[in-house]
């Protein structure tokens, strides 16, 4: 696996047991980090863009601009063109980004199943593989799924690896690191790789609080704050699976995880929902109903809590089935038999930007989001 010369770049806090200052400056190589991040991250952006214009998007000096912009084309990260005025004669020269100048593999991991997915520096997806998991062999599993994907792509330049998981351990990670030259991964839950891939590159408003929702074999939700991903104590927040939801006061999980719905729609259609089919059945159509009366109860407590800008739903469920379930949520808030208040402050609720919730997608990002781009807090 090739990395570029800048190497990983995140600093890492180190626990010395003392209480820590606050933190009142950077020193100058944590400057000259930032800014090349700053830079690339106005040029994917808003690219292609001249060095004046990075300096009003970016606030640097010339002569700075100059410098990173040498050190990325060096690093084949961006290019450059004479932009043509309106008279048809030449201008400046713009930069735009080189979005193959880097790759980076994710993978996203459920209980029996996995994904893994390599794209570019723009987001854009190359290649995508779906694998079986033993949790009782997990990590040689994973392992193996990575090195086919390095192997059939070994001319790339794969920076990194991102690992999306509930229950992916550091002890994990330092196993598939010693397993080969992959480097150690970095890790986190579903939820928080969906929303930075979102962040990132997805179709949401940046301004505002971002909330979503994914639906698998459990019920999870996670928050985006301010650009910050937040997990709470434990890692706890957004288990709203285990909430008792509905007027029948159940486990939420109990009626919105795959498995309530395969057992519902039967192994045959549930696997073709999996695999992307569209299917028509008064099953799924009653599985939708039940869900979002039960949905709504975490959805509502959410809107009334953080009032994020939007509320995302993603799931490995095909795009039409989702729409169903948002639409059958705006029937139920509007519903009082049930619930004695109409609720017309509730967040808009949309499917998420990509396929899957965009877990596997995320997990990809968070190398770039370490080493080269501006994390979602910062941008």
């Amino acid at each position: 696996m090739r990395y570029l010369r800048s190497g990983p770049r995140r600093l890492q806090t180190q626990d010395t047991g003392a209480p820590r200052a606050k933190t009142v400056g950077l020193r100058s190589g944590e400057i000259a980090d930032r800014n090349i991040r700053v830079i690339l991250e106005a040029i994917r952006r808003h690219g292609p863009l001249t060095r004046m214009e990075l300096g009003r998007h970016c606030g640097l000096t010339g002569p700075g601009i100059t410098n990173i912009l040498r050190r990325l084309a060096e690093e084949k990260l961006v290019t450059s063109n004479r932009r043509h005025g309106s008279g048809g004669g030449a201008t400046a020269s713009e930069f735009a980004l080189r979005p193959e100048g880097a790759f980076s593999i994710g993978v996203k991991l459920r209980h029996r199943r996995g994904e893994i997915v390599l794209i570019d520096l723009s987001g854009q997806v190359h290649d995508r593989v779906y694998f079986g998991l033993d949790p009782a062999d997990k990590v040689k599993l994973v392992h193996a799924a990575v090195r086919d994907m390095v192997d059939r792509h070994a001319i790339l330049p794969i920076i990194g690896l991102g690992i999306a998981a509930n229950d992916w351990t550091d002890e994990q990670s330092d196993q598939i690191a010693a397993m080969s030259t992959i480097a150690h991964p970095y890790v986190e839950n579903e939820c928080t790789a969906s929303l930075l891939a979102e962040r990132t590159i997805g179709s949401s408003a940046r301004e505002g609080g971002l909330a979503m929702i994914i639906i698998d074999d459990d019920i999870q939700a996670g928050f985006l704050i301010r650009g910050i991903p937040y997990s709470g104590v434990h890692g706890r927040a957004g288990s709203i699976g285990e909430m008792l939801t509905g007027p029948d006061n159940v486990q939420l999980n109990t009626v919105v995880g795959f498995e309530s719905l395969r057992s519902r729609i039967g192994d045959q259609d549930f696997t073709r929902l999996l695999k992307g089919e569209e299917i028509s059945s008064p099953s799924l159509s009653q599985w939708i109903r039940e869900a979002a009366g039960h949905l709504l109860d975490p959805i509502i407590a959410m809107a009334g809590f953080l009032a994020p800008s939007v509320v995302l739903i993603g799931s490995d469920l095909p795009q039409g089935v989702i729409e169903a379930l948002i639409h059958q949520l705006s029937i139920e808030r509007r519903d009082t038999s049930t619930r004695p208040l109409l609720t017309p402050w509730i967040s808009p609720m949309k499917p998420a930007s990509f396929s899957g919730g965009g877990v596997a997608l995320g997990a990809a990002l968070l190398p770039f989001l370490n080493t080269l781009l501006l994390p979602p807090a910062s941008a």
